[in-house]
C-alpha cells in the first residue's frame, strides 16, 4: 500500500502568509501541494513525465497480446481492440489513484495538522487533482492509438471533460469518506485494495459488456466505474452521442459521492487530531 509524502510545513505557512482570504489560500495550498508531489514522483526518474505516456501505452500492449485473440471475437461490437483497453485502464487508474492516495492524505499530513491550521478537505482534493494532472499525460498516450490506428476525432469528443469532470468529483467524494474512515479504522486501507480488486474485475475494461448473463448486466448499470467508462468510450471509440441516461447516471453517482463524501468529512475532521 502506497504511503504519502511527508508534507513541508513552511511551504504551506507562506501560503497561509501570502492570502489573507481563505479561498485563495486553499487554492494556493493546493497548487503547492499538487507541485510537490509532481517534483517526488519523478525525482531521480530518467525518462520523468515520459513514464505517464509510456505505463498505459505498455499496459495496454501487453493486455492486447493477451486477450486480443479471444475478446473481439467474443463481441465484434468492441471495435478497436486496444483503444478499448487504454480507454479503461485509464480511467480506472485515474480513480484508484485519487482513492488510494486520498485515502491516507490526512494520516501523511499528521505532523502538519498538528502545527498548522489549514482547512483539511485540501489534502484528499489535492490528491485528487495530482491523479487528474498524470491523466492528462495519458491522453497523450490515448491520442498516440489513435494516430497510430487512424481513428479521428469527432464532436463527440468533447463529452471527454464531461466524463472527467464527474469522475474528478465522483473521486473526491470517495477521497473525502476514505481519507476520513482511515483515520478511525486503519483495516480500511488493506481492505480497500481487497475492494479494489474485485471491483476492477467486475468492471469490463478489458471484456465486453456484451457477454455477461443479463443479471450482471443489471447490476453493472449501478456500476459507477462501468458508467464513466462507458462515457468516454461512447465519445473516443464508438463516437456516438451518449445516452441521456448514461450521463444522468455519471452525474447522479458523481454528486452522490460528493455530497456522502463531504457530510461524512466535515462531520468528523475536528477529531482528527485526536486519532492521527
Amino acid at each position: 500500500m502506497s504511503t504519502s509524502q511527508p508534507v513541508n510545513a513552511d511551504q504551506i505557512m507562506s501560503a497561509k502568509d501570502a492570502w489573507n482570504d481563505p479561498f485563495k489560500r486553499d487554492l494556493s495550498i493546493l497548487e503547492q501541494l499538487v507541485s510537490k508531489d509532481f517534483k517526488l514522483k519523478y525525482r531521480r526518474s530518467i525518462l520523468g513525465v515520459a513514464w505517464s505516456v509510456l505505463n498505459p501505452l505498455l499496459m495496454m500492449i501487453v493486455m492486447a497480446a493477451v486477450f486480443s485473440s479471444f475478446m473481439p471475437n467474443a463481441d465484434k461490437t468492441l471495435g478497436n481492440y486496444p483503444l478499448y483497453l487504454i480507454l479503461g485502464n485509464t480511467a480506472w487508474q485515474l480513480m484508484g489513484d485519487s482513492t488510494s492516495q486520498g485515502m491516507v492524505s490526512i494520516i501523511g499530513a499528521a505532523s502538519l495538522l498538528k502545527k498548522v491550521k489549514v482547512n483539511r478537505f485540501v489534502f484528499p482534493v489535492q490528491k485528487v487533482l495530482f491523479a487528474m494532472v498524470n491523466y492528462a499525460f495519458s491522453l497523450v498516450a490515448i491520442a498516440i492509438v489513435m494516430l497510430f490506428f487512424r481513428i479521428p476525432l469527432t464532436p463527440f469528443a468533447l463529452f471527454v471533460p464531461v466524463a472527467l469532470l464527474l469522475l474528478g468529483i465522483f473521486s473526491i467524494g470517495l477521497a473525502l469518506l476514505l481519507a476520513t474512515l482511515s483515520v478511525f479504522f486503519r483495516d480500511v486501507i488493506h481492505l480497500w485494495s481487497v475492494f479494489m480488486t474485485a471491483w476492477m474485475y467486475a468492471t469490463p475494461l478489458f471484456y465486453s459488456y456484451n457477454i455477461l448473463p443479463e443479471w450482471m448486466k443489471i447490476i453493472e448499470n449501478f456500476n459507477p466505474m462501468y458508467c464513466y467508462v462507458t462515457l468516454i468510450r461512447d465519445a473516443l471509440l464508438w463516437q456516438q452521442m451518449p445516452t441521456a441516461a448514461l450521463l444522468l447516471r455519471c452525474a447522479l453517482f458523481a454528486f452522490a459521492a460528493l455530497a456522502l463524501g463531504w457530510i461524512v468529512f466535515h462531520k468528523n475532521e475536528h477529531k482528527f487530531i485526536l486519532y492521527i
